[in-house]
């Protein structure tokens, strides 16, 4: 047999190598000890030790079995580091212990001195498989609400969350916010170059604060492009989590933040009155807004309380008049779903990402200042006149009104399927009060299938912003990011691109798009 054959014949060996010389392959396998073998895989890390077969009725470490007797497997994404001391080779992972928890686990083998060169080498080569393109050794700005999680979030972190990030060699720094809009201030103060992620163990409200708070800043521009604002989910409001990482559990989602990439993130300036607002999650007026704002007193449901709020509504049929100007730029699903599918089918590095956003900042007249705060407003403020080739229309009998710059806006509710995090459109939602009942429930059915964006009484749009205004309503709930706004006029404009947070993909959310 040659040696082709052989490789070809391996199942340890990565096909991507089988084409270069054999001593290249050969460099994959660590001799770890008389009887041990490390190799690096395909995406995985196979572990060979002849010491295994003495505990058959356990995974030795939490490691994998490769239906062997002999030989476990750690999957690339799980490996946090990787270090060589003066006689032990380490390697620090994330142990799967259920479905949704990991831990910060570790094997060590001892280094022959003959092989510690290789050896040194070889941890190169599993680091570089085990980040790709992400990040090593973040420096982490971490934000705890100690209020978060029913009083939970400093339990979680503790627990979850710091074993995870110290495994990864994760520089960190660690503050507990002490009254609502703490984490606009310490955002705002904060150095720029002294971080590389603000991560919130919160809920939905406190990465609003940061985006704000870094907003705030004489060089905004920057900090936002720079520093990624991540979630850590420790609320009753998840949304963030869910739609970079795909899940609500601290620990994964600290191993996603870890291995995130960054990725440029579209954000909304919201001017009411005389105030400007950053937003990257949601604006809602209507059934949404009410279902969540209103049902505070029923916190203790989770989130279930919002499809009660929301079915509630629904069937009441209640309706919330008022005129709204939109400029659109995608009315047909069709097209929205065809932008979708570009985007799936030709994904680019976040260097490039961020290239090409800032490139088109720089081209645009709202960016002619950079570093001096945040983008000039291209439609002007709500006090302003209607910009041009806008058009207000009455929309007597409106029953929700939903703008939504992430796909998921609660656990099995995913509201804008088309969203993504940086084509410079925001995902408008308009669903008439006046429907059947029946075409109610089936609306609130359809979220949790992942079909409403087909139903056909759902007007689905891509635009660019809007302005809306209440009509014969003196009170109601304004919902920004899930926060409560007053009930008066409002403005919104995309800015594509203006922030940075950390994904699994660097270029989609986890929801089930419409692809």
């Amino acid at each position: 047999m040659d040696s082709s054959s052989s490789i070809n014949d391996d199942p340890f060996v990565d096909p991507s190598l089988t084409d270069q010389p054999v001593d290249s392959v050969d460099d994959l396998t660590l001799s770890v000890g008389r009887n041990a073998f490390l190799t690096l895989g395909t995406d995985r890390l196979i572990v060979l030790d002849e010491s295994f077969v003495k505990d058959e009725s356990s995974h030795c470490c939490g490691l994998i079995s490769n239906g062997s007797k002999t030989t476990r497997a750690i999957p690339f994404y799980n490996i946090l580091w990787s270090n060589l001391s003066t006689f032990d080779l380490t390697i620090h992972y994330a142990q799967l212990t259920s479905k949704n928890v990991v831990r910060a686990a570790i094997i060590a083998y001892a280094i022959e001195k003959s092989e510690r060169a290789k050896a040194t080498t070889w941890i190169v080569s599993l680091l570089n498989r085990a980040y790709g393109e992400s990040q090593r050794r973040k420096r982490i700005k971490v934000l705890i609400n100690p209020f978060g999680g029913k009083g939970s979030a400093q339990k979680w972190y503790n627990r979850d969350i710091e074993p995870i990030f110290t495994a990864a060699r994760c520089e960190l720094s660690v503050e507990r916010t002490q009254f609502q809009g703490h984490a606009v201030e310490i955002a705002e103060n904060l150095e720029v170059n002294a971080f590389d992620v603000i991560a919130s163990c919160s809920g939905d409200g406190l990465p609003h604060e940061v985006f704000n708070g870094l907003g705030k800043k004489k060089n905004a521009w920057q900090a936002l492009s720079q520093i990624a604002v991540v979630q850590l989910p420790c609320g009753s409001g998840n949304a963030m989590s869910w739609n970079l990482n795909g899940t609500d559990s601290p620990s994964l989602a600290a191993l996603y933040i870890v291995k995130g990439i960054q990725t440029p993130l579209d954000l909304i300036s919201i001017t009411q009155g005389n105030r400007r607002t950053l937003s990257f999650l949601s604006q809602a007026v209507g059934v949404v807004a009410e279902s969540d704002l209103g049902t505070e007193n029923l916190r203790w449901m989770g989130s279930a309380r919002f499809t009660y709020g929301f079915l509630v509504r629904l069937l009441g049929k209640t309706v919330y008049p008022c005129d709204v100007a939109v400029k659109m730029e995608i009315g047909d699903k069709s097209a929205i779903r065809e932008h979708y599918r570009h985007e799936v089918a030709n994904p680019a590095s976040s260097s490039e990402r961020r290239k090409a956003v800032s490139s088109k900042m720089v081209d645009s007249s709202s960016m002619s200042e950079i570093g001096d705060g945040l983008p000039t407003l291209d439609f002007g403020t709500v006090n302003d006149d209607l910009p041009t080739g806008w058009h207000l229309l009455p929309y007597d009998k409106l029953g929700n009104f939903y703008a939504g710059n992430m796909a998921y806006m609660a656990p099995n509710a995913v509201f804008f399927p088309a969203t993504l995090p940086n084509d410079g459109f925001l995902d408008l939602v308009t669903v008439d009060g006046d429907i059947s009942r029946r075409a109610a429930i089936q609306s609130l059915l359809a979220v949790e299938k992942g079909t409403f964006f087909e139903m056909p009484h759902v007007n689905y749009r891509k635009i660019v912003g809007y302005r809306w205004i209440p009509k014969g309503q003196r009170d109601g709930f304004i919902s920004i990011d899930g926060e409560r706004f007053p009930f008066e006029p409002f403005q919104a404009e995309v800015h594509r691109g203006l922030g940075t947070v950390l994904s699994k993909s660097g270029h989609l959310y986890e929801a089930r798009g419409v692809a």
